[in-house]
């Protein structure tokens, strides 16, 4: 990261922008979506964030159109060092693309970030009016049988480095859901350049597969393959971790 670093001018929000790639390291996620995008010659990338798997599908020498959309501008502006794809500053829904793309997908859990039926289902439209008939669309959500966000407390805090070499811990604090799915995350981060702790808050829906499936029907997609990990394991409802689905856009 290159763009200018100054503790004092941030809040909590932007510092998780800013530190996301040094807290998200490369990881066997990221490979199965490089995969997927090496393998398809138009590529949208929906919640782009830093941009980290089309620059890494770029370096490795994809030749055919990347472009990412991202509604973070802190995120987005990490992506725009680089041309290794067209940045757009959008959300899911806001998507205007029609039938440019072979392939569209959304890693990280950015799914979650979905809060409602009606978010969900219109990002899942542009998604689909985006795609070619038959594209795929990939994207991973954590499974709520797992109750993930038990484990996010300050029981469990971690550290990273910033930009300037301090050292930051941070934790988690997370609730219960209510009857929608949504878990209020909090996001902790204490170092030497504040002398108050600095905050992110945010909510995570932890949607169903059954739910998530009458969406996608909705949305003119239907389920091609579905994992329960990132290696291709296949799905078990009471065990596995995530819900990893590539779905299929339906011909018109």
């Amino acid at each position: 990261m290159t763009l200018e670093y100054d503790p004092s001018a941030l809040d909590g929000e932007a510092l998780d922008a800013l530190l996301y790639d040094r807290l998200n390291p490369w990881g066997i996620a990221d490979a199965f979506y490089l995969d997927l995008v090496m393998d398809a010659p138009t590529v949208l990338d929906v919640g782009c964030g830093t941009g980290t798997i089309l620059r890494r599908a770029r370096a490795e020498g994809h030749a055919g159109r990347l472009t990412g959309i991202d509604p973070d501008t802190a995120m987005l502006d990490q992506a725009r060092e680089t041309d290794a794809a067209e940045w757009r500053l959008g959300t899911a829904a806001e998507a205007d693309w029609k039938a440019e793309f072979a392939l569209a997908f959304m890693s990280g859990n950015a799914f979650q970030c979905l809060l409602d039926d009606a978010t969900i289902l219109a990002s899942l439209q542009a998604v689909r009016r985006s795609l070619v008939d038959g594209g795929s669309f990939a994207f991973d959500t954590r499974n709520p049988e797992l109750a993930a966000w038990r484990d996010w407390n300050p029981d469990h805090p971690y550290e990273t480095t910033d930009p300037l070499g301090a050292t930051v811990r941070i934790h988690h604090e997370a609730g219960e859901p209510d009857a929608n799915g949504l878990v209020p995350l909090t996001t902790v981060f204490q170092g030497p350049h504040w002398d108050q702790p600095l905050t992110a808050s945010r909510f995570l829906r932890f949607i169903r597969p059954a739910a998530l499936d009458r969406l996608l029907a909705a949305a003119g997609f239907e389920v091609a393959e579905r994992f329960g990990r990132f290696d291709r394991s296949p799905f078990d409802p009471a065990a596995s971790v995530s819900i990893v689905t590539v779905a299929r856009a339906v011909r018109s």
